[in-house]
């Protein structure tokens, strides 16, 4: 049975410097807990601890509202994902990588941010217009896996055969998936455990 709407727990109203800010996080945060169908203007103000109207000094209306909020979310995700590769030491194998990858991605999505929770729930569920809209930074942070992927085969590592391309989207389908299935009965470390064995499983040689 789907919860009914009105027992949906939107948490206390958001706290930024600015108004658009505000506005940016509570749509987050309507997106990450109750998908984009259910979003409502009047709920992401009242999170934001405005009216409505005040929705339109800064945006042009509820999609307009949206694909900002989404489209940060997949900078923040795509961010998150670089720094965990950058602080990696130089000597990291393709392996390495590759797991530090899954392990920030889950980690941004489920524990640190609504944003990244929103866009990994959401973006495969907007109108085709919010999604061309975000489609530049969805194609930039599928290219920091194509890299992965392209590194880990020059080096080796990859079992012989593997689709780049397949493999590069189920590995992110069932990242991003862990944000509607996951509850609280459940550990994100147990999460990042269960998927970089998964993933190291599936995509590299075991000699």
């Amino acid at each position: 049975m789907s919860v009914p709407t009105a027992t949906v727990d939107t948490g206390p109203p958001v706290v930024a410097v600015g108004t658009r800010d505000r506005l940016l996080l509570a749509a987050a945060r309507i997106l990450s807990r109750r998908g984009y169908t259910e979003a409502r203007l009047g709920e992401i103000a009242a999170a934001a601890d405005l009216k409505a109207p005040a929705i339109y000094y800064h945006f042009a209306g509820r999609d307009a509202l949206i694909t900002a909020a989404l489209r940060e979310g997949q900078i923040l995700v795509r961010q998150h994902v670089l720094a965990a590769l950058e602080s990696l030491d130089d000597e990291a194998s393709a392996e390495e990588r590759i797991l530090a990858a899954v392990d920030a991605h889950l980690r941004v999505e489920l524990e640190l941010s609504d944003f990244a929770n929103a866009v990994v729930r959401t973006a495969g569920h907007v109108p085709p217009q919010i999604r061309a809209d975000i489609e530049g930074e969805i194609t930039a942070y599928h290219d920091v896996w194509r890299e992965l992927l392209a590194s880990a085969e020059h080096a080796g590592r990859l079992r012989p055969g593997l689709d780049h391309s397949v493999a590069r989207m189920l590995v992110l389908g069932s990242l991003n998936w862990a944000a509607e299935w996951r509850t609280a009965a459940t550990s994100v470390d147990d999460v990042v455990d269960t998927a970089s064995t998964l993933v190291r499983g599936a995509l590299f040689r075991t000699a």
